[in-house]
């Protein structure tokens, strides 16, 4: 198990410092060490690597314990926590860490520029959920990771992009809320137990079809991000139409937008589908983080037999062919499909079971991924030296 997670040199050090009687300055220095030395997808480098401030403070009032605060530029909280555990046993002694995110923004456009929309400074990060097709479960994968971030600590929101069928009101439960105003100009977004949100769906009546050009839906995309009052966001979870249309090439040209996420399915024709969305971001320079491969498999409640009923492995195959990442897999599982047309988010009800295990990881990945590959600070982005 430790040797999965540290070092081996790491691992044998703890060994040796597993005794009593260590000074704090000993353990102050061997928590810092194992820190460094640990390594994972999203700390390819090590936390201090990372780590924008830490703090170490001991307690010896009722149970000798160690608090490790950290400031971190992206979610790990739950990651975190295995690294707490693994410490604890390796120090004979109780171990925990505290997360405070602070979550910069990638991506600014500059105030002026030609063509460019001006949208709330509040915003941190906007992150475009997308899908080459329909049916792949998009909308119920971006409620859940908004929710899973929410989980890990982070500030979040959601746009629903997909003018001509939205379904993020239904998915939060929010169905026949409006949007108030304060000052007459700009819309609150509706709340949903901490995440903010807004759709065309708040605006229009629910059996009414929304019979618009592309221009004009569009029009109605960028209104509604930009004519809404969102407070505070690390992260604003944009809810995508399927396809390759004017409201993608909307986002992708005239937003701030950080990046990408591609939803599929296994599926050879969603797979193809999914390598057109990519090609798309590619070609308005929007990076791609990686790809959430939904519906990967059924999990027999009563057998605990894997079946893959779409097909296997065609995430990983895309995101080795395309140069990309594979952020995650998630079931197909009654429970996430139940909740979506009830209103209710598994990852909230129960932020530490199985399937908000799944949401969490894909969200610390996507959080993660973020800034590893498209911040400047990045301990991963390239240096130029001139050497005389």
């Amino acid at each position: 198990m430790l040797g999965k997670i540290f070092s081996k040199a790491v691992t044998i050090k703890a060994i040796k410092a597993n005794k009593t009687n260590h000074s704090q300055d000993e353990l102050d220095e061997l928590i810092k060490e194992t820190l460094q030395a640990y390594r994972s997808d999203n700390f390819p480098v090590g936390v201090l690597s990372v780590c924008q401030q830490i703090t170490i403070t001991h307690r010896t009032d009722v149970i000798p314990s160690v608090l490790i605060d950290l400031t971190m530029p992206f979610v790990c909280r739950g990651e975190l926590d295995i690294v707490a555990e693994t410490l604890s046993m390796n120090l004979s002694i109780q171990v925990g860490i505290n997360i405070a995110l602070m979550v910069k923004p990638i991506r600014q456009l500059s105030l002026g520029k030609k063509g460019a929309q001006v949208i709330n400074t509040n915003v941190a990060n906007i992150i475009a959920i997308a899908s080459g097709k329909g049916g792949v479960g998009k909308s119920t994968t971006t409620v859940n990771l908004a929710h899973a971030l929410m989980c890990e600590g982070a500030k979040v929101g959601i746009l629903d992009a997909d003018i001509y069928g939205p379904s993020i009101p239904t998915m939060l439960g929010l169905q026949g809320q409006k949007p108030s105003t304060k000052d007459g100009s700009l819309m609150s977004p509706i709340d949903a137990d901490g995440l903010c949100a807004m759709s065309i769906g708040f605006l229009v009546p629910p059996n009414d079809a929304t019979v618009w050009r592309g221009p004009m839906a569009s029009s109605a995309f960028t209104q509604l991000l930009n004519e809404t009052d969102w407070p505070a966001l690390d992260y604003l979870l944009v809810d995508m139409p399927p396809g390759t249309g004017d409201i993608q090439l909307t986002l992708a040209q005239k937003i701030p937008v950080a990046a990408a996420v591609i939803v599929t399915t296994p599926q050879d024709i969603a797979l193809a589908d999914a390598v057109k969305g990519m090609a798309m971001f590619d070609k308005v320079k929007v990076p791609v983080l990686g790809i959430v491969e939904n519906m990967s498999y059924h999990h027999c409640e009563q057998c605990g037999y894997k079946s893959h009923m779409f097909g296997k492995n065609g995430g990983e195959h895309l995101a080795r062919d395309y140069n990309t990442r594979l952020l995650g897999e998630l079931p197909l599982n009654i429970a996430i499909r139940e909740d979506a047309d009830l209103g209710h988010s598994e990852v909230v009800e129960n932020s530490t079971g199985e399937i908000a295990t799944y949401y969490r990881k894909i969200a610390r990945n996507i959080s993660a991924q973020l800034y590893l590959q498209c911040d400047i600070t990045s301990p991963l982005t390239a240096t130029l030296s001139i050497k005389d």
